[in-house]
């Protein structure tokens, strides 16, 4: 006769851990918009290299010596890049199972975590960093909006609602 619970092993193979989950949201998150940015702001639009973009992200702790160090500072800009990028999947993370809004909608509220993300980013993390600041463009905030809506928050809660989708699963 065979068990109907599930041993703890089936359970572990089963669905991904929540350690996983983050790490895979979060890398993901991350290589996307790193990549998007450097596609569209150094091939396509030809503002500035991806070491300079990686630097830009230096910038806000190191200032403008961040500009000054090459690959070093362009290596730590991607290390300041995912950590944010980790930090937004943890948050979502952690916040998904409160609001039913996320599991009912998770299209949607992946584009408007994306959101989330640039107000925080724009409004609070940049105004508080050495980042220097240009002036507000329409044609900059959809840009980078898209980006976001697409390589952070979609990613972040496709992955985020997999983990919560599979886990009940495993517990009916």
């Amino acid at each position: 006769m065979s068990n109907p619970v599930p041993s703890q092993s089936t359970v572990n193979s089963t669905f991904p851990s929540v350690t996983k989950t983050i790490l895979l949201s979060g890398f993901l998150a991350g290589a996307l918009d790193i990549i998007a940015a450097i596609i569209i702001y150094s091939f396509i639009a030809h503002k500035a290299t991806a070491t300079q973009i990686l630097q830009g992200i230096a910038s806000g702790v190191f200032g403008k010596a961040a500009f000054s160090d090459g690959t070093g500072m362009a290596l730590t800009g991607l290390l300041f890049h995912f950590i944010i990028a980790y930090c937004f999947a943890i948050g979502y993370f952690i916040v998904f199972p409160y609001l039913p809004f996320l599991r009912k909608q998770k299209i949607l509220s992946g584009f408007l975590y994306g959101i989330f993300v640039w107000l925080v980013m724009n409004l609070i993390v940049l105004p508080l960093s050495n980042v220097n600041h240009a002036p507000f463009k329409w044609d900059a905030f959809f840009r980078a909006v898209i980006i976001l809506m697409l390589c952070i928050g979609l990613p972040i809660s496709l992955i985020t609602h997999r983990y919560y989708t599979s886990k009940k699963s495993v517990e009916s």
